[in-house]
């Protein structure tokens, strides 16, 4: 089967859809790999990286894409982009299908079938094929660093013959990959960190990496889908507003990664709660592109409101793009051998993966 590598549209996506040394397995396997000029530039692969990997270099994107068999890409493709891939084709891309029905319908319109790589169950044997987890693991550790630089201070205790300084304070809000990840991040850089979640499952996982867990008092269950929690009742979110306000008023800085699967993003911190936080201090809301946790963050800008610096920068993997390139790569390959040979796709229709991952098909839209 031939595999068309598109070089990214998207406004300031750096990252590419298969590295050189995932290429170099998928044609060491059968597989024959075409790759437009240019497309893993950003990502520090040059067109040169993929010819030595065995790899074709197309400047053609329509030539490119109407002998593919698969295509593969990190963003949804464009109209444009649809209208060139060929008839019964297969497409694997972040395609967020929930908020994407026109999308998916011209996709389903072509014949093409998809499949997206924001719909890996999360179960064990599927792990390795986990997109969101390997980009929200960068995610969780570019926020910190996002953070420090915008901090007029720095993490650790510091011993100086001039006096003590103290350590820096972290509120986190969300225990999921990139905040378990923010965790981590902030700990080794020697900063106090604590953190809050609906999920009390998490305390454990929270203070094995050093971190203070907030418990929040409530008689209230929080169900979990896809490892993400379903959404909350406003009592509980008062009681958590009520349970963080003493930490969200000592610190430094607030990264805030809480999402509800195929719904807004919940707002976690409002304009009164940010004037209850220090001069100078920091939020990065990582949830920003989906309406943000915080009531002041702006898509893709860095605000002071209040004497507090509110970064709501969109897409942090791609701002680490060698190694989220490398890692969603590497997913791709995971999945793709899972549901395929060089020869063909398996297409079994009711296994977990396939069913979890699988948009369209035959002209059909399956979820």
């Amino acid at each position: 089967m031939k595999i068309a590598v598109l070089k990214e549209s998207k406004h300031g996506e750096n990252r590419v859809a298969l590295s050189p040394t995932i290429v170099q397995q998928f044609i060491k396997v059968g597989y024959s790999c075409t790759v437009e000029a240019g497309a893993g530039y950003n990502s520090n692969f040059d067109d040169d990286a993929y010819k030595n990997a065995g790899a074709s270099i197309s400047s053609s994107k329509s030539e490119l894409l109407s002998l593919a068999d698969i295509v593969v890409k990190v963003n949804a493709p464009t109209d444009e982009e649809i209208g060139m891939i060929k008839n019964g084709a297969a497409l694997i891309s972040y395609l967020y299908a929930a908020f994407n029905e026109e999308l998916v319908k011209k996709i389903a319109e072509k014949n093409i079938s998809a499949f997206s790589m924001d719909a890996i169950p999360r179960i064990s044997r599927a792990q390795n094929m986990d997109a969101l987890s390997s980009q929200n693991n960068l995610a969780g550790y570019k926020s910190v660093i996002l953070g420090s630089n915008a901090m007029g201070k720095i993490f650790p205790l510091m011993m100086t013959s001039a006096g003590t300084i103290t350590p820096s304070r972290v509120l986190i809000f969300g225990a999921g990959v990139a905040g378990l990840q923010a965790v981590a991040t902030a700990k080794r850089l020697g900063a106090i960190v604590e953190v809050t979640d609906v999920r009390p499952e998490t305390k454990e996982q929270v203070e094995s990496l050093g971190g203070k867990y907030i418990e929040v008092k409530t008689d209230e269950a929080v169900k979990v889908e896809g490892g993400y929690a379903k959404e909350v009742s406003a009592e509980y979110l008062q009681k958590q507003k009520e349970a963080v306000n003493k930490s969200l008023a000592h610190a430094d800085l607030v990264i805030t990664t809480a999402l509800v699967m195929g719904k807004k993003a919940p707002v976690l911190i409002t304009e009164e709660q940010v004037k209850l936080m220090k001069l100078g201090s920091v939020i990065v809301d990582m949830a920003v592109e989906q309406g943000g946790n915080c009531e002041l963050s702006e898509l893709d800008k860095t605000v002071v409101k209040h004497g507090v610096t509110i970064i709501g920068q969109s897409n942090l993997p791609s701002t680490l793009p060698q190694n989220a390139s490398e890692l969603y790569a590497k997913n791709i390959l995971n999945l793709l051998s899972h549901l395929s040979t060089k020869d063909g796709f398996k297409w079994e229709m009711e296994e977990e993966i396939t069913k979890g991952t699988l948009i369209t098909h035959e002209g059909k839209i399956l979820k």
